[in-house]
């Protein structure tokens, strides 16, 4: 695996970063996964696949997992849902709901933190907390990067 100190580090970099739909580039704009995307060409190399275009609502129509399948294929599981520094977080934004939304972990301990890209704000550090942390639906890994 990529060094999680490694990760967060890279995350903490793309803080101030605009909200741009679809966009994955540090310091023009990102939305949440262009910020993961981002964070895999800094810290892993070439990213393996680019996603297809797609909507603010992802998949919720249909219902389909399509943000966490493709989490599952290119990432790394962690057991539990247990996390560390440069861990990814996928997030369900409503129970029963798709996850559709991603962050990085930049500090555990007493005070979590992780950061993350969305509408309205850009890129910023936020306090992973309870109500965070109800919304995790799955944690995540960096494969072992080439770089």
């Amino acid at each position: 695996m990529v060094a999680g100190q490694q990760v967060a580090h890279a995350a903490l970099e793309w803080i101030g970063t605009p909200y741009l739909h679809q966009a994955s580039r540090k310091g023009a704009g990102t939305d949440c996964l262009g910020l993961i995307r981002g964070i895999w060409r800094d810290c892993v190399g070439q990213e393996p696949v680019a996603p297809p275009p797609y909507t603010s609502d992802w998949a919720e129509a249909d219902g389909c997992e399509v943000l966490l399948d493709a989490a599952r294929t290119w990432l790394v599981s962690r057991p539990d849902n247990t996390f560390e520094s440069g861990c990814v977080l996928l997030f369900r934004m409503r129970q029963g709901a798709i996850a559709k939304h991603l962050g990085i972990v930049t500090a555990v301990g007493a005070h979590p933190r992780f950061v993350h890209a969305y509408s309205g704000h850009g890129v910023v550090e936020t306090t992973l907390s309870a109500p965070w942390r109800k919304r995790i639906a799955a944690t995540f890994e960096y494969p072992k990067g080439v770089k």
